[in-house]
């Protein structure tokens, strides 16, 4: 399975010729996904899916799943969405999801919490969206939330140090400066260094085999 990050909060999967997309948000610029068989939505914000994004993606591979927690499909209306929820697992195509969590971190109290899903790809790449859920299980890559106004830099290392991946690459890093990022990501490669793991500062069109 190769994995491709676009800009922020974005990821695409291929596998077998099938391809997967994670959070095509507003910050990630268009691009195509030959293949597509499913997006999956962690949460409502304009920075993990837009109509734009939906629509283009669709209209190339019209019967391409979409999997969202219940608060996605309530705020996006139109679209055939699949319902999921916190242990509920799912295949689209060659690719098996597992879903946990349940709620967005919380950015302030004046700011309501929404529905916010972690997923689990292949038994071998989570993303938590935007949370920092652990998923109670060995990770082999972690997609780690490195800036947000929801997270300071010491949770982020807190967070590394519960779930142990065996690599671990920044995500939904877009709102940070290259100065920002590169501290984020000295903390981050320190702490999964510590425990043996390695660390891949990918950006926009790079690559990992999961």
């Amino acid at each position: 399975m190769i994995l491709t990050k676009h800009e922020h909060a974005c990821l695409e999967l291929e596998k077998e010729g099938a391809r997967l997309v994670v959070d095509p948000g507003l910050f990630a610029a268009p691009f195509d996904a030959p293949g597509l068989v499913a997006v999956v939505v962690t949460h409502e914000h304009a920075d993990h899916v837009t109509p734009e994004h939906l629509d283009r993606l669709l209209a190339a591979s019209p019967d391409a799943a979409l999997f969202a927690p219940a608060g996605v499909a309530a705020a996006h209306p139109g679209y055939d969405w699949q319902v999921v929820a916190a242990g509920d697992a799912r295949e689209a195509g060659p690719f098996r999801l597992a879903f946990s969590g349940g709620r967005h971190a919380v950015i302030h109290a004046s700011i309501p919490v929404i529905d916010n899903l972690g997923v689990m790809i292949d038994d071998a790449l989570y993303y938590p969206g935007d949370s920092f859920t652990d998923p109670g299980v060995p990770v082999d890559v972690l997609a780690v939330p490195a800036s947000a106004p929801w997270l300071k830099i010491g949770e982020v290392m807190d967070y590394l140090n519960a779930v142990r991946p065996r690599r671990a690459f920044p995500t939904h890093e877009r709102v940070n400066s290259d100065a920002g990022n590169a501290m984020a990501n000295g903390r981050i490669q320190h702490v999964v260094e510590q425990h043996g793991g390695r660390f891949f500062p990918l950006v926009a069109g790079d690559a990992l085999e999961v």
